[in-house]
């Protein structure tokens, strides 16, 4: 299986407003940056789209070392978050509905295919992809915005 790291990141101007979302998927000696924007969205939408553009990327199964500052897709996938709230039909455990179930489908549908290790990163701290992808999303915000 290869392995595949991506990077991602997802800004929003105004929560809800325009937003952008960037990654950067890396296998090898191999580089992509990939970046795309919603004229009306949230910050965790465009989190949520920036995994799912770079996953949907892969053309077989990897493993797939994610990287991301959003805690909302992070522990949604390692703690189970997202499974639980698919398996009582997109609710929370306190019954309230999840937010963005169309989403999470998607992003549930590429954890099966493929082996995803989800990483952290504090954001805004310095570490080089995780900037970048920042940058790519706010500029995407910005080519909305013209």
């Amino acid at each position: 299986m290869r392995v595949v790291n991506i990077y991602t990141d997802g800004a929003c101007s105004g929560n809800p407003g325009p937003g952008g979302w960037g990654a950067i998927l890396e296998y090898g000696e191999h580089i992509k940056e990939i970046s795309g924007g919603c004229a009306d969205t949230t910050n965790n939408r465009m989190e949520l789209t920036a995994v799912i553009e770079a996953l949907q990327l892969l053309k077989e199964p990897c493993e797939v070392n994610l990287f991301s500052d959003s805690k909302y897709v992070c522990d949604g996938l390692s703690k189970g978050w997202a499974i639980g709230w698919k398996k009582r039909g997109w609710k929370k455990s306190d019954g309230k509905p999840a937010l963005n179930p169309e989403l999470w489908d998607k992003l549930l549908y590429y954890n099966d295919v493929h082996k995803i290790n989800v990483h952290w990163l504090k954001g805004h701290n310095g570490h080089p992809k995780n900037e970048r992808c920042d940058t790519l999303a706010v500029e995407a915000i910005k080519k909305i915005n013209q």
